[in-house]
């Protein structure tokens, strides 16, 4: 497991596996977002499984799958933003196949709480570009 953190309250990991979820529990998590389509991943690590797994460690799971960086749609990003919120103060790890959607959604969502430099510096640490989604996070 691969745990980036993009704000206090917000990190993001590669594909997770169900074996991870007391782990991220134990991490301080309170919320798993799933950011991947079931059809691109391997049957252990569907959604219906992840939840399960994620839920039995205590953890709240929100699935909301983003089919490519290109792909995330004003529905994707206002799933994102609510399920943040409603995590509260509460930690949220969100993941894909690299962490690259979950990074672009969230920065798309927070959009307006930061500047685009914060949010792409944030996620240009872990090494995820978002310079192409500048205007969408200026609101521009």
């Amino acid at each position: 497991m691969d745990i980036r953190p993009l704000s206090p309250g917000y990190a993001v990991s590669p594909q997770i596996d169900p074996s991870d979820a007391a782990a991220i529990r134990d991490a301080g998590f309170t919320l798993v977002i799933n950011n991947r389509p079931d059809y691109e991943i391997e049957p252990g690590q569907q959604d219906a499984v992840m939840r399960q797994a994620i839920e039995a460690a205590g953890l709240s799971y929100v699935s909301n799958p983003i089919t490519s960086a290109d792909g995330i749609t004003e529905e994707n990003v206002q799933a994102q933003r609510a399920a943040i919120e409603a995590a509260g103060s509460g930690r949220v790890l969100a993941y894909c196949a690299s962490g690259n959607r979950s990074s672009i959604v969230w920065a798309r969502a927070m959009a307006g709480t930061a500047t685009p430099d914060a949010l792409i510096a944030a996620a240009a640490r872990h090494g995820y570009n978002l310079e192409r989604f500048r205007a969408l996070l200026s609101g521009a």
